[in-house]
């Protein structure tokens, strides 16, 4: 009889929670749960969520155990998040106990991987509850729509980032200089037999400069000294005797040679920096203890005295550096003036094997056609095949023509040659746009110093989900990337300024506009800048016909139009 009467029981209990629990699921309705935020949102490749539920009074069986796990589901897929597990008050076990009489609230923490069917798709909790081995399913329960995916379209504004150039080295003016010294013997300033034949070689060299084309003197600089031995007052007069001496010789021949060219001349009376110069580049006996007396002693009289005293070296001290300190130096300033920018674009065009490296890649910035700036870097590995800067620089043409392989292919050939911090960084944002954020990351960690580093740091931030640092990062860059960041971290003020300013606008410049027009409840905004980016690029229609940035104007007749 207590059999018989055992499985009805039972069934009448268990109908009794499920005919309970079937009549709370009424009130299991969204009303039971918030979802932070209230609309998903991609960040760094994530959908994160967090969700508060709350399981009502005299609801939860004492018996119960129920699993909940949160789902995202879309046309043709779904993803179930962590699962989260409670149980009633007689359940012997770790997870959270809610309360039959009071009831219990509960928070869960989920993320998805993004994929972009997500963006139409719907956030479900399901329930799986048990009460010993009785498995009974609750029905599932929608409490969200849809992920902003806005963070995702970087995938699109990399093409937009800007590469590091490997820049040319070329200086039209170069400064030159062409120098001769006149020795003399000690005491003496008069100029030797010896000397005087250097002194027409210097002259010779002068007329020779001042001849040439593509060369142009600027002054000769007439320095006399004396050794730091023997006296200031002696010393003071052998200077000034050995630079009018020399002045008088470069005279006579200057205007000879019919030469109008300016002389600046002077002397010093005790070379005390040449012999310092001289003895540190030399290996004498207690050369340190030399050095020593001259940084603690800035009297030359006890200078002098302190280096004589050391015996042991002066001897050679007066034969090897002294003499060398007893001269006239004669220092010819000349510039070399390189070709005219209408003589290099000429060159480049017809016979490049005429120009140097420098001039070549120079060639490069003087036009903005891309076909033609590719030649010459073209041209320019083959010339020159161990110089990194003409394989990176194709790179850079290639990555801004969307053409990654390609670019990294040229970038990876220009790190075999030298792998500069350019050429990381610049592989760097290879790795970004392939979505291989630590090979982003560790890439732009060689690349210090790199021009546009910060700006590539920016996007690298802004894929990790950090707008702000990524504002930050930025700065005052006027691109693509610089303005999805601000409209990210909300300075819709500081992204408008930027988009309007992106040097190589495209459709995603306007499709970003347009972003920033729902945000910011600009209907005009939003409907100029779609059609603008729809006309750019028709792709662009299908995008935002599900892009909830612009949920509000799904029911917008001039907004439909534009993306059927």
């Amino acid at each position: 009889m207590t059999k018989k009467l055992y499985l009805p029981l039972l069934m009448a209990m268990v109908v009794a929670l499920f005919s309970s629990c079937s009549k709370k699921m009424g009130e299991l309705s969204s009303d039971y749960f918030t979802v932070t935020p209230q609309v998903l949102e991609a960040v760094g490749g994530k959908v994160p969520a967090t969700i508060n539920g709350k399981f009502p009074e005299k609801y939860f069986n004492k018996k119960a155990v129920v699993e909940v796990t949160p789902v995202l589901k879309w046309n043709g897929g779904e993803v179930k998040g962590q699962s989260a597990v409670f149980q009633g008050e007689k359940v012997e076990g770790n997870d959270q106990t809610i309360s039959y009489k009071m009831g219990g609230s509960y928070t869960m923490k989920t993320s998805f991987d993004y994929v972009p069917e997500m963006a139409k798709s719907e956030l479900y909790l399901e329930f799986k509850a048990t009460i010993g081995k009785k498995v009974v399913t609750i029905p599932a329960v929608k409490v969200a729509d849809g992920v902003i995916s806005t963070s995702e379209l970087l995938n699109n504004t990399l093409g937009n980032a800007n590469p590091a150039l490997a820049e040319d080295a070329f200086q039209r003016i170069i400064k030159d200089k062409h120098e001769e010294s006149l020795m003399f013997l000690i005491q003496q300033a008069n100029i030797r037999s010896s000397e005087l034949k250097k002194a027409k070689e210097f002259n010779q060299e002068v007329a020779n400069i001042n001849d040439a084309a593509n060369k142009k003197i600027s002054n000769i600089e007439i320095s006399a000294y004396a050794s730091p031995d023997g006296g200031l007052k002696l010393n003071t007069g052998l200077a000034e005797d050995r630079e009018g001496n020399t002045s008088k010789l470069l005279g006579k021949s200057l205007k000879k040679s019919k030469l109008d060219v300016a002389v600046d001349a002077k002397y010093t009376a005790q070379d005390w920096e040449g012999f310092q110069e001289l003895v540190s580049k030399s290996n004498i006996q207690d050369k340190e203890l030399i050095l020593r007396v001259l940084s603690m002693y800035q009297d030359p009289v006890q200078r002098e005295q302190e280096i004589k005293n050391i015996s042991s070296v002066f001897g050679t001290l007066a034969k090897d550096i002294l003499p060398q300190l007893r001269r006239s130096r004669l220092t010819l300033n000349y510039e070399i003036i390189g070709k005219s920018d209408e003589e290099i674009s000429k060159l480049a065009a017809s016979d490049p094997s005429k120009l140097n490296v420098e001039e070549l890649l120079y060639a490069a910035t003087l036009t903005n056609d891309a076909a033609k700036q590719e030649a010459i870097y073209t041209q320019a590995t083959k010339q020159f095949s161990n110089d990194y800067r003409g394989y990176n620089n194709l790179g850079k043409l290639a990555y801004q023509a969307g053409e990654i392989n390609k670019a990294e292919s040229f970038f990876k050939k220009a790190a075999s040659v030298n792998a500069t911090p350019e050429v990381h960084m610049n592989l760097g944002l290879v790795a970004l746009v392939k979505g291989d954020k630590a090979a982003a990351e560790a890439a732009f960690g060689k690349a210090a110093g790199s021009k546009h580093l910060a700006e590539s740091m920016g996007n690298l931030y802004v894929s990790q989900g950090q707008y702000d640092r990524a504002v930050n990062s930025f700065g005052d860059s006027k691109t693509n990337s610089a303005a999805l960041a601000q409209i990210l971290a909300k300075d819709y003020n500081k992204a408008k300024n930027t988009l309007a300013n992106v040097e190589r606008a495209d459709a995603y410049t306007d499709y970003l506009m347009a972003v920033l027009g729902a945000r910011t409840n600009n209907a005009s905004m939003v409907t100029s800048s779609l059609k603008s980016a729809v006309a750019k690029n028709a792709s662009l229609a299908k995008k935002a016909a599900t892009d909830l940035e612009f949920s509000k104007y799904f029911t917008n007749a001039e907004f439909m139009n534009i993306i059927k």
